[in-house]
């Protein structure tokens, strides 16, 4: 069991008279995160490269959080993690370099189930020549099946774009299983974890991808955004910066005006915050940090799908509702991002009534506007969105049916 409590007392936020159900519209913040940008700016807001103690100090900073960043998704070396303003951004400045690679008529897959931060840069070079091919999800399962995959990809498949977990349907999609048949294919995968790195480790070697991108600022820290990339694959790309800067300077070259050192610095906050998880809930002290994440995000998930469990069975005992993505809890299918509409109600007038009980959840297409379309779900102007993340509580939850209840 988590302790909720001390969970909670690590987000100052969450003492205010609101609950939070819009996780995935950006999670709270960390009060140890708040601090090390304090203390940043206060004491080593400097430049970088200078002979100087505290740039030299400064410098020392940035690059450990570089290496725990890279520790904590397992890539193979530190130059292997690009810093940036926004996953929309770093996914932008992939597109942009790797399609330089490309010939016309060359292709691209993406999915109807993304957020369009991993759309619209792919589709966006159908000016340049490539060809965009679709991979649509099942109306029925509301999945993405690996069969209708294959059958998009070709010997002019260049990269394949999909989404760890789905911002709107929660889903999780099996990476590694989709890395495997697109290598096969000679493509390369391109991977959001947005919505499914506040939930659940990330290994990057182990999922095999070669470019893997989410936002801090959903997993408890600032507006800032990583993207992993195999060095083999990052060495290739043509830089974006100074004319001086060359193809060797990985990642320096992917980081035009460089990256936000008070931020970069933060994010510490947060890969402490599992260190001190794992150290409040377990005993053993002999594991590695790989092992302690094993189980501090077991812990996580396990506590995520109590919550989900207990929203989704209230929500589909109600036969006006239909759940938009998998109707059963199950963590290792989903995320606790719990979308559905109503049969008598629009979804925005459903939180607007939410509204006035000092609850924070959302209506909308997220972003995720070709799903939406795809399942004609915008004369309902989209669909209602709970998202959990695991500093919420079974009280809290109770409390939205509650007030549920009194709605429909």
């Amino acid at each position: 069991m988590i302790d909720i409590d001390f969970v909670r007392k690590q987000f100052p936020a969450l003492e205010r008279d609101f609950t939070y159900m819009d996780n995935a519209g950006g999670s709270q913040v960390l009060s140890k995160v708040a601090e090390r940008i304090s203390g940043y700016l206060l004491h080593h807001n400097v430049q970088l490269g200078a002979s100087y103690k505290v740039s030299q100090e400064a410098d020392k900073k940035l690059k450990y959080a570089t290496s725990r960043i890279s520790e904590l998704l397992n890539a193979s070396r530190d130059e292997e993690i690009v810093i940036g303003s926004s996953t929309t951004m770093l996914l932008r400045i992939l597109s942009l370099t790797i399609s330089k690679q490309w010939k016309k008529g060359d292709e691209v897959i993406v999915t109807n189930t993304d957020h369009e931060a991993n759309v619209s840069p792919w589709m966006d070079l159908k000016d340049r020549g490539i060809e965009v091919r679709i991979w649509k999800v099942n109306k029925e399962t509301l999945e993405l099946e690996l069969s209708d995959l294959r059958k998009l990809m070709n010997s002019r498949t260049k990269l394949v774009a999909v989404t760890h977990a789905s911002n709107v349907l929660g889903t999780i999609n099996p990476i590694k299983k989709i890395a495997k048949e697109v290598h096969k294919a000679g493509a390369l995968i391109c991977v959001d974890g947005v919505a499914y790195a506040p939930h659940r480790k990330v290994d990057v070697q182990e999922l095999d991808a070669d470019f893997y991108t989410f936002s801090w600022y959903k997993t408890y820290g600032p507006h800032l955004a990583v993207m992993y990339g195999k060095y083999s694959k990052l060495v290739k790309l043509d830089s974006l910066n100074h004319y001086f800067i060359g193809k060797k300077d990985v990642p320096y070259k992917l980081q035009p005006g460089n990256f936000n050192f008070e931020l970069t610095y933060s994010t510490l906050g947060i890969i402490e915050y599992y260190g001190e998880l794992y150290r409040h809930h377990f005993n053993s002290k002999a594991a590695d940090f790989s092992e302690k994440l094993d189980k501090t995000f077991g812990l996580i998930s396990s506590h995520e799908e109590k919550l989900a469990s207990l929203l989704l069975e209230y929500l589909n005992s109600v036969p006006e509702i239909k759940i938009i993505g998998n109707p059963k809890p199950d963590s290792d299918l989903r995320v606790p991002t719990i979308s559905f509409v109503h049969a008598k109600f629009k979804s925005n007038e459903i939180v607007e009534k939410v509204d006035d009980h000092r609850i924070g959840i959302r209506f909308g297409d997220f972003y995720a506007k070709i799903l939406i379309q795809t399942l004609d779900l915008e004369e309902k102007n989209g669909v209602v969105r709970v998202s959990l993340v695991h500093y919420n509580s079974l009280q809290e939850v109770n409390r939205l049916i509650r007030v549920f209840k009194e709605i429909f």
